[in-house]
């Protein structure tokens, strides 16, 4: 994802942590239950960014072409979809939650369905409809997980990206529209006294025309950077499925261990040399600032992870 735009940062004044967690952390009831632990347990306000669950994305994606290749099985796995995330809030949500976490996850499978039905049934569409409705479809992950975890956390208010988060067409495709997004985040979310508020990781907005947009995949850690940024939070935590950066691959090296500090300049260093850890283009906001960066385990809360600071 390139940036368009550098200005300097607003000076602002704001105490609060921003918390991300990935498609595993939010993939399982196990997880969720430990991601309700973690947010709850903070001691300042925190901004919580989530991803879609566990492959959901991709099985939005695979969606998308079966529609386009006019196969109308595309229906059995979006009702696998629509279970998943049902199921996941009969068994977590509060009863006096339910009833609207349910209507909202309904909504967005209805509008999956639309979008479906629409490339199924056409031949021949325009390759720009075919792309904006195709960011349209696989933005309905995050949203529909959103709503469950800020139904599930005591205190949460959900707030809507796009909002906030905008892109714009440069020269190779999407780009962020980087001074605008700052100033969004800042003006939408900076002056709220919330004690915790829910995102929606790599889904954006066209600055322009407000048609549906990504970050990119793996795009959620890029979201929560430019919203820590943006607010000058304390640190950035993103919380994975692994204890943090490790010396080496621990399913092909046994005796790997963490990491436990390292420079920004080492971990882009990791990033770029194919390390799944983190985002690429996630630290460059942060390390303007200066701000601390920990990867932890959902899994495994307790671990002290890796730091990532100057």
């Amino acid at each position: 994802m390139a940036i368009e735009g550098h200005n300097a940062l607003n000076n602002i004044e704001i105490i609060m942590k921003v918390l991300k967690f990935g498609g595993t952390s939010v993939g399982s009831v196990e997880s969720l239950q430990n991601v309700k632990s973690i947010v709850e347990s903070q001691a300042e306000p925190t901004i919580v960014v989530v991803s879609a669950l566990g492959g959901v994305t991709n099985q939005l994606i695979e969606m998308t072409r079966m529609a386009l290749d006019h196969n109308e099985a595309y229906a059995s796995t979006l009702e696998q979809v629509r279970q998943r995330h049902l199921d996941i809030i009969e068994r977590l949500i509060d009863a006096d939650k339910q009833s609207q976490c349910r209507a909202v996850v309904e909504q967005f499978i209805e509008n999956l369905r639309s979008f479906y039905q629409t490339l199924c049934i056409n031949s021949d569409l325009d390759a720009t409809f075919v792309k904006r409705v195709s960011d349209a479809i696989v933005c309905h992950g995050e949203i529909m997980s959103s709503a469950i975890v800020a139904a599930l956390i005591a205190g949460a208010t959900p707030h809507y990206s796009p909002s906030f988060i905008k892109t714009t067409d440069g020269p190779q495709g999407t780009v962020l529209a980087a001074d605008l997004t700052r100033r969004l985040i800042q003006e939408q979310l900076g002056s709220l006294d919330e004690r915790c508020m829910v995102l929606q990781g790599f889904i954006a907005q066209d600055a322009d025309a407000s048609y549906a947009t990504t970050l990119g995949r793996g795009g959620s850690d890029f979201t929560a950077a430019l919203v820590a940024a943006a607010l000058h939070a304390s640190c950035l935590e993103i919380w994975t499925d692994v204890d943090g950066f490790m010396t080496a691959d621990p399913r092909t090296h046994p005796d790997a261990t963490v990491i436990p500090t390292m420079t920004y300049a080492q971990a882009q260093a990791m990033c770029d040399a194919g390390a799944k850890v983190i985002y690429p283009p996630t630290l460059a906001p942060v390390a303007a600032l200066d701000i601390p960066v920990w990867v932890k385990n959902t899994f495994n809360p307790t671990a002290t992870g890796t730091v990532i600071r100057g």
